[in-house]
């Protein structure tokens, strides 16, 4: 199962990106647990500069843009 993690305070692109996410990996098929941190203070634990932000497995693989939905398959896959 993936560990999939939006970073992001709670923005309408942070809110797109979990939205995008969710699509990718039910279109893939996958097991994945999909968690929201929205405390700002933890972003650095990721090393993330700017958000949104998404963590697959514990690795910062996107920051500071919503790749589209394909880009998301890719990185999920």
């Amino acid at each position: 199962m993936k560990k999939i993690i939006v970073l992001g305070p709670g923005c309408p692109r942070c809110e797109t990106l979990a939205k995008l996410t969710q699509q990718a990996a039910d279109q893939l098929g996958i097991a994945y647990q999909l968690e929201k941190l929205t405390d700002i203070k933890q972003f650095a634990n990721f090393g993330l500069m700017m958000t949104p932000g998404l963590v697959v497995d514990g690795e910062l693989k996107v920051q500071g843009k919503v790749p589209s939905i394909d880009e998301i398959k890719t990185i999920l896959a």
